[in-house]
C-alpha cells in the first residue's frame, strides 16, 4: 500500500523537460497533429499570391492570343532614379474580344501553353468626374449664395 502511493507521487526530471514533471502527465502520449481537427481535403491548392498586373495589349493577331506590355517603374541600380521598364506577356483571350490598344489585366493560372501562363481579363473604365455647368454667368450651386451680379439682373 505504501509502496503504490509513494510511486503515484515519483517525479521524473529528465534535462529535455527542463524540470519536474509529474507521471501522469507524461502516460497519456500527445501529439501537435492530434489537437487540430483534421482540415477538410480541397481540391485547389492554398494560393499563396495570385499575380494581378495590367497592361496594353500590343499585339492581338494569334487566335485566343494576345501579347500584352506591362510597364512598371524601378529604380535604376546605379543612379537610383526610377525608370520605366517594359515586358511582354503572352496572354489567354479564349473569345479573342481584345483589340491593339486595350487595357487589360493579367491573372495568373496554370500553364496553357509554353508561353501563356496569364489570362486576360477586361479592366473596367475609370469613372470620370462630373463637371458641374459653372459657364459664365451661372452661380456656383454648392455655396448657394447668388453673385452680386446676378442680384443686380434680378432687381
Amino acid at each position: 500500500m505504501y509502496l503504490t502511493s509513494s510511486l503515484n507521487s515519483l517525479t521524473l526530471s529528465t534535462p529535455f523537460l527542463n524540470g519536474t514533471t509529474p507521471l501522469s502527465h507524461l502516460s497519456e502520449p500527445t501529439s501537435s497533429l492530434s489537437l487540430q481537427p483534421p482540415k477538410p481535403f480541397t481540391f485547389l491548392p492554398p494560393i499563396r499570391a495570385m499575380r494581378s498586373m495590367q497592361g496594353r495589349v500590343v499585339c492581338a493577331t494569334n487566335d485566343k492570343t494576345v501579347s500584352v506590355e506591362v510597364t512598371r517603374l524601378a529604380p535604376h541600380p546605379k543612379y537610383k532614379r526610377r525608370v520605366r521598364k517594359k515586358k511582354k506577356f503572352q496572354a489567354h483571350d479564349p473569345e479573342n474580344q481584345f483589340k491593339v490598344g486595350d487595357l487589360v489585366q493579367l491573372e495568373k493560372s496554370r500553364p496553357i501553353s509554353k508561353t501563356k501562363a496569364f489570362i486576360a481579363v477586361p479592366v473596367p473604365p475609370r469613372k470620370k468626374k462630373e463637371t458641374k455647368g459653372n459657364e459664365e454667368g451661372a452661380a456656383p450651386q454648392e455655396l448657394g449664395i447668388p453673385l452680386e451680379s446676378q442680384e443686380e439682373q434680378k432687381a
